[in-house]
């Protein structure tokens, strides 16, 4: 029987450096698991973003079969793990079609997981066991990621303040996922938390190993991996705040940040 892991998000909640660390380490960790990251599935990973953006029924359809298809190009294991966190839909901050600030992720996620499960059974067979994991991460810390991770990556000339007040009663990604684990049953979902596995050397991966139940001699040779995506300082973003503001193209826009990047730098 093939078992399933799907780390489904969250955005901001460590899944860079999980995904970094699975994929430095995939030849070590393959006579027990199959690893798959978001290099692998870039069709599906970006369909789904696009549904929760644009939730048609047939964007919905077209991330089934891009999903799809890359089950088909992948050999049978007894235990696969997917990692992508546009699985849960698109980060709140960013807008729908027709400018509808989002907010949440739950109607995308609950409906890309389903579709997720349908496929898993369509290429594995009704018996494959699935488990979906999510990392999560205190509201607060994670809301400003999220900002920091805006402000890098698209115009957003709010101030903080200003930003966080379109929040009023933001769920965390904790309560994201317990609301996914009441939706999904009694498919299970696994739960971890950035603050419980941020300052060990496996980081985050650590949560996903031990639900994958990988002994202990293996995960003593696996190397660890450069935290990634560590946050900006309050200068720097302060500095796009800036740039955001000026009247520039997009183009030149971009290129002002990544100057900004390269001069040492990094993104939230």
């Amino acid at each position: 029987m093939t078992r399933v892991i799907v780390h489904a998000g969250y955005h901001k909640t460590g899944t860079t450096s999980l995904q970094d660390f699975m994929a430095a380490n995939r030849e070590t960790l393959a006579p027990v698991l199959a690893y798959y990251g978001k290099m692998e599935f870039l069709g599906a990973g970006a369909d789904a973003r696009i549904y929760a953006q644009r939730p048609y029924p047939w964007r919905l359809a077209r991330f089934r079969r891009s999903l799809r298809k890359f089950l088909k190009s992948i050999p049978d294991h007894e235990l696969i793990v997917l990692s992508r966190e546009t699985f849960s839909g698109g980060m709140p901050g960013h807008h729908q079609v027709g400018g509808a600030l989002m907010t949440s992720y739950f109607g995308p996620s609950l409906k890309l997981a389903h579709a997720i499960v349908a496929e898993l059974r369509r290429r594995f067979g009704e018996s494959v066991e699935i488990t979906f994991f999510y990392t999560t991460r205190a509201r607060e810390a994670w809301i400003r990621s999220v900002y920091g991770h805006l402000l890098r990556s698209i115009r957003l000339t709010e101030d903080f303040e200003t930003f966080r007040g379109h929040f009023p009663a933001l769920a965390s990604p904790t309560e994201e996922a317990q609301r996914m684990a009441g939706a999904l049953a009694p498919i299970p979902v696994a739960i971890a938390a950035l603050e419980d596995w941020g300052h060990t050397a496996e980081g985050p991966a650590g949560a996903l190993l031990d639900l994958a139940r990988v002994p202990g001699d293996l995960r003593a040779r696996l190397t660890p991996v450069a935290r990634a995506n560590e946050g900006q300082t309050p200068e720097i973003q302060a500095a796009f705040l800036d740039l955001n503001r000026q009247a520039m193209s997009k183009s030149a826009l971009r290129e002002a940040k990544a100057a900004l990047i390269d001069a040492g730098h990094s993104g939230n």
